[in-house]
């Protein structure tokens, strides 16, 4: 028996395979077969006794979902009639609104087109006089123009009599301010930044100007501000001031009017200047200004010591006495001194009084006649130069962008344009300096010839044997 109980304990545990964990721990610890059998028998009672009042619950609680649902089905035949009221007055607001705008359309008649366009010119003068300069005077205008354009897109509410007659009005104030020149306060953004009150001038719905600076007006922030840049040109500047002055005054005044509110006048300032086209040349465009400057300053300090030597010897003609102070007045000085050489030794005093004289005509006129030939060389290499910056931008970042080659580009035109304004007026003033020179030796050689061939004359008989160098 005692060898059998360990085999029943097991079939015990296999039949209470399903029951709950607490039967399975009993048997699982009971240590006899009458004891698992008691415990089986409890744990019955105790299993029956929970089904018992679990299905107590659920009759009580069926109960209570038979009155829900008997609630939900009372629910819905509520909601389906107010459904079916509500439904029958949408059928009849239907009807309704259809005979209202059947009689509002008998009663608009013509007026209809007249709202209509309304709403598109109220559309199309609020996009005008956002861009104008005549909002700057009156910017409560293009929220009234917002409004009424919002409002004539639905039908709820129709313009009144006053909305007409102020967009009437606002387009009529518009075309006359178009033909005045103005003077009114403003706050103007300076090229600081700061914001100050001041006094502009608008010159139609073209432009606006301040004392001495043309201003510009940006629709999306409704500010003015003063240009970045001003025009180059002095006289756009002078009816700048000349308009200021004059504003409100009877008479007619130059200014420098841009059409285009604008548009010309922004591409005019960013054309660049002479000094930032210069500055485009790069290194080898600041050599071909200074080498200018050089030949400037050498050709007029030639063309002032020639013109005075020329002067001195125009008026040494005139005089029988040999003056030292110019060079045909040294030259006959040496004749006088070697009158009584003879004709040759004569002709060579001469010659080397000519000679001594002649660097002191010629100083700076070969270095002005270099500088004319190397300007273009300059500008040839500014011009390489430039294409090999250029090659490079086009390595690096390709040809899509043409700004990123402006720079090489423009070194390479600009140089090449400095070499060549350099080069042309030099080689005019060389021709100029060179040929002042020669005619002043032509006159020390000329008067040379004429001591040596009164010499031979005196010496020969009347033959000179020799002419001066």
């Amino acid at each position: 028996m005692k060898r059998a109980a360990p085999l029943f304990g097991l079939i015990a545990l296999t039949l209470l395979g399903g029951a709950p964990g607490a039967l399975a721990q009993d048997a699982a610890q009971a240590p006899s077969l009458d004891e698992l059998l008691r415990r089986v028998e409890q744990g019955q009672v105790r299993d029956r006794q929970a089904f018992q009042q679990r299905e107590a619950e659920f009759r009580a609680a069926q109960a209570d979902q038979e009155s829900l649902l008997a609630a939900a089905r009372a629910e819905r035949d509520r909601l389906e009639q107010a459904s079916e009221t509500l439904e029958a007055e949408y059928e009849n607001n239907e009807v309704r609104v259809a005979e209202l705008e059947a009689a509002l359309d008998k009663r608009l008649g013509s007026l209809r087109e007249l709202f209509g366009v309304l709403q598109q010119v109220s559309s199309d003068t609020q996009g005008l006089f956002e861009n104008s300069l005549v909002n700057i005077q009156y910017p409560d205008r293009t929220a009234f123009l917002e409004e009424l354009a919002a409002r004539m897109g639905t039908t709820s509410r129709l313009a009144s009599m006053e909305d007409v007659e102020r967009l009437w009005f606002e387009l009529q104030r518009e075309m006359t301010a178009q033909g005045q020149v103005l003077r009114f306060p403003a706050e103007v953004i300076g090229l600081d930044g700061t914001m100050s009150s001041q006094e502009i001038t608008r010159v139609g719905a073209f432009n606006i100007i301040s004392p001495d600076n043309y201003l510009q007006y940006t629709p999306q922030t409704g500010k003015v501000s003063v240009m970045p840049r001003q025009p180059d040109q002095a006289r756009f500047r002078n009816s700048v001031e000349q308009l200021y002055e004059a504003a409100g005054e009877p008479g007619l005044v130059d200014f420098g009017l841009d059409p285009t509110r604008g548009q010309i006048l922004s591409l005019l300032t960013e054309k660049p200047s002479l000094v930032e086209r210069i500055q485009q040349g790069g290194v080898v465009g600041y050599v071909i200004i200074g080498l200018g400057i050089l030949a400037l300053l050498l050709a007029a300090e030639r063309l002032i010591t020639l013109g005075i030597a020329s002067s001195k010897v125009s008026a040494q003609l005139k005089r029988a006495e040999p003056d030292e102070g110019n060079p045909l007045g040294r030259v006959l000085k040496v004749a006088e001194k070697n009158r009584n050489k003879d004709t040759e030794t004569l002709e060579l005093k001469l010659g080397e009084a000519i000679l001594q004289e002649t660097p002191g005509l010629q100083r700076g006129i070969l270095f002005i006649k270099l500088i004319s030939i190397v300007a273009p060389l300059l500008g040839l290499l500014g011009t390489v130069t430039g294409m090999i910056v250029t090659f490079q931008a086009i390595t690096l970042f390709g040809t899509g962008d043409p700004k990123l080659m402006a720079g090489g580009i423009s070194q390479a035109l600009v140089t090449t344009v400095l070499g060549l304004v350099v080069a042309i007026p030099t080689v005019f003033l060389h021709t100029l300096v060179n040929g002042r020179a020669r005619r002043i030796q032509h006159v020390l050689q000329e008067q040379a010839a004429g001591v040596v061939a009164e010499r031979s004359e005196e010496v020969g008989g009347g033959v000179p044997q020799a002419q001066a160098a």
